[in-house]
């Protein structure tokens, strides 16, 4: 069992600008890799951008801002995460990225994605959330459970979800059951509930520290909390855009970046106030003894009573049979656009 050191990157996008975010993060991961980290997890959507201002205004108010956000999303298999897998080849790294992603079936939808690049550049997963959380409706189409896989790396097995989906236990289960050593949470800036004065607002650290707690302690397996961070900028772009929002910004909880061991209690370091990089040091010896107390897929469970499939087919919105050469073309095309480019090298 290896000794690994991870890194949780604690960072701001260049608001929705995914050409910019992508060299950022180009640049954060090499002074992770610098630092020493086999495995570099970005937060939520870190490209282009996390849509808080769902929260912020109606809907009716948000149209450009939408359309600017299709604008900048990026494809699985475009130029942006192209770049991103030469990169991790390049250095030796693994990568895990948060992305809207964009649809080749349609110009408007988008999906909360993330992609998991291994050292040798290749896809080894590629995840879309099931159900996007309260407001982010409004910009998210739910995904499918095609990514919901623990991969194998050289830093051990590693799996992740994607914000509220922690809150979610068959998918949490799903992944324990695939015998998960290191496990990723990605996590926005922060996630206003209620305006300034109108009540408390939703207290993002506390309530993802029991959720990673939990999930490690019911794992026996490490965990990696990155969240984003909201910088001068993207705070400015916010309250130009309506200076009222300024005092709801202000007082919304900041989310932070930290760590868990398999027993849930906090190892590394802790990043919330300022803009970095969080680093950890993981024994993963140390998620096996604890699974003498409480093995949820080995033996603490009662597998004749309780059962759970998990549908991984990915889901397409329309299927074409023109003839029969073109019916097997069809399907390597869509192949090739979903799964399969994942195993060709960058």
């Amino acid at each position: 069992m290896p000794h690994v050191k991870v890194a949780a990157v604690h960072a701001a996008p260049v608001f929705l600008d995914r050409t910019a975010t992508t060299a950022k993060a180009i640049s954060i991961i090499r002074e992770a890799a610098r630092g020493g980290a086999q495995l570099i997890a970005f937060p939520e959507t870190f490209i282009p951008a996390f849509p808080v201002w769902s929260g912020l205004w109606a809907p009716t108010e948000n149209h450009d801002l939408f359309s600017l956000m299709a604008n900048q999303s990026v494809s699985a298999n475009g130029p942006e995460i192209a770049a991103l897998r030469r990169e991790a080849k390049a250095l030796g790294v693994c990568v895990s990225m948060g992305i809207s992603e964009s649809s080749p079936a349609s110009v408007g939808a988008l999906w909360n994605s993330f992609i998991m690049i291994g050292p040798d550049g290749g896809i080894l997963n590629h995840h879309r959330k099931l159900v996007p959380t309260f407001y982010e409706k409004l910009t998210w189409a739910p995904g499918d459970g095609a990514g919901l896989k623990v991969v194998e790396t050289p830093v051990g097995r590693v799996g992740q979800l994607i914000c509220g989906e922690n809150t979610n236990p068959l998918a949490r289960y799903a992944l324990i059951a695939q015998a998960e050593q290191i496990h990723i949470s990605s996590w926005p800036a922060l996630w206003p509930t209620r305006p300034a004065g109108n009540g408390t607002n939703y207290n993002n650290v506390e309530a993802n520290r029991i959720r990673s707690s939990a999930h490690s302690f019911e794992a026996k397996a490490f965990g990696m909390n990155t969240a984003g961070y909201m910088d001068s900028a993207m705070r400015k772009f916010l309250v130009d855009r309506d200076p009222k929002v300024a005092d709801t910004l202000d007082r919304s909880s900041r989310a932070a970046s930290f760590f868990v061991d398999p027993t849930g209690a906090p190892v590394g370091d802790f990043l919330q106030d300022d803009e970095g990089i969080a680093y950890a040091e993981f024994d993963l010896s140390r998620c096996v003894e604890p699974k003498q107390y409480h093995d949820v897929t080995g033996y603490y469970n009662r597998f004749d009573i309780f059962s759970l499939t998990v549908n991984r087919k990915r889901q397409h919105p329309i299927t074409f049979v023109d003839d029969v050469e073109a019916s097997s073309q069809n399907a390597d095309d869509a192949s090739f656009m979903e799964d399969n480019f994942s195993h060709a090298k960058p």
